[in-house]
């Protein structure tokens, strides 16, 4: 992959900086990175953290990082972007029954079946995963649907609970404070404590940067949304 600048960040990891700005293309080259760091078995590497436009690389010493840095260029050269076809489309179903939804059409001047058919139209990409263990950035999200966040944030959001905050959409992945409007909820699994407390904690992650979800509207869902 070209156009890539890489530095020292701190005694032990690299930022590895892919893209300028966060478009479809940045997230292919950021699906790409994530793909061939994951499949290369550098030696002592702990955690592969990307953001927008950057993905973070440690090691467990800076040994370790000096020792690996041919065989990471070599990682870094062979990578190609992913593009949206060669992505997994997941489908999540969503209950519309949120606590914010009728105050957030009136606001957003949409009346509740508009605000639905625009918030489960889109493909969404998960632009980045942060705020909460496995919470996803969603996006694009129409225009129409844009708003600030609540002015008061909730001292406690249920977990599954679908919300918008600012041009993003989300997922509550834990039961957690939070500002977001509230316009639905999912029993979708997007983050398991009980596995991310064990060996295999990459498994407790239901979705990843570069993703690609769609939301299916339903009229119900199971009483119990246990994680």
């Amino acid at each position: 992959m070209e156009n890539l600048k890489v530095s020292r960040f701190g005694p032990s990891a690299l930022l590895i900086d892919f893209a300028e700005e966060v478009d479809e293309s940045s997230l292919a080259r950021c699906r790409g990175l994530l793909n061939s760091l994951e499949e290369s078995s550098l030696e002592g590497l702990t955690e592969i953290t990307p953001a927008y436009l950057s993905v973070l690389v440690e090691f467990s010493d800076s040994d370790k990082m000096q020792g690996q840095s041919p065989k990471l260029n070599d990682v870094l050269r062979s990578a190609r972007a992913l593009p949206p076809s060669e992505v997994l489309l997941r489908e999540i179903s969503v209950c519309y029954d949120g606590p914010d939804l009728e105050e957030f059409a009136r606001r957003n001047r949409l009346s509740v079946p508009n605000v639905i058919e625009l918030h489960s139209l889109p493909v969404y990409s998960v632009l980045m995963i942060g705020f909460a263990p496995g919470f996803p950035y969603l996006g694009p999200l129409d225009p129409r649907l844009h708003a600030p966040r609540l002015d008061t944030p909730r001292a406690r959001v249920a977990v599954g609970s679908v919300g918008i905050g600012g041009e993003h959409t989300g997922i509550y992945s834990i039961a957690s404070p939070g500002g977001w409007w509230l316009i639905g909820r999912t029993e979708s699994k997007i983050f398991s404590v009980a596995k991310a407390r064990g060996p295999g904690s990459k498994e407790a992650f239901f979705l990843r940067q570069g993703d690609r979800i769609r939301f299916r509207p339903v009229s119900a869902l199971p009483e119990s949304n246990e994680l």
